[in-house]
């Protein structure tokens, strides 16, 4: 095989995936929710790790998820590449972008999880619905419940 026809391979088995959602907090705080390891924590119920600065490197899901901050607009939007330990073997980091804007009844996140392995797009996409977004509203609905 030639080095031409591996990569356009690998472009072949990239997929993208798109899912928008509401959650009832002001953007800060779901971008602290995702850019801080101990709130991130909080909200999966796992651990993760990192600094949240532009290079900084994290882990989410006791080690599952690693990558690095490659943007952050505090409030605004976050980009990552990352990685799970189910890539498969050499397959290069995804690009991971969250954009976050207000909305009545609290923050529009908008998710772009670009350049996944394809085979585990399905897997991934309903992941981020049970293992994201599912959570982060419920963190917050009881987090708001306690400060009132």
């Amino acid at each position: 095989m030639t080095l031409v026809w591996l990569i356009m391979a690998q472009k072949i088995m990239k997929k993208t995936i798109r899912q928008k959602v509401i959650v009832a907090a002001k953007p800060v705080e779901v971008y602290e929710a995702f850019v801080d390891a101990k709130k991130h924590s909080a909200f999966t119920g796992s651990k993760a790790t990192g600094e949240g600065k532009v290079g900084g490197k994290f882990t989410a899901w006791d080690g599952y998820i690693s990558g690095k901050f490659l943007e952050l607009d505090e409030g605004k939007k976050i980009v990552q590449e990352l990685i799970t330990t189910e890539w498969p073997e050499g397959y290069p980091p995804s690009r991971f972008e969250l954009t976050l804007r207000k909305v009545k009844d609290g923050t529009e996140v908008s998710m772009v999880h670009s350049d996944v392995p394809a085979e585990q797009a399905e897997e991934l996409r309903e992941g981020w619905n049970e293992f994201y977004w599912k959570p982060l509203k419920a963190y917050f609905k009881e987090l708001h419940k306690q400060k009132s």
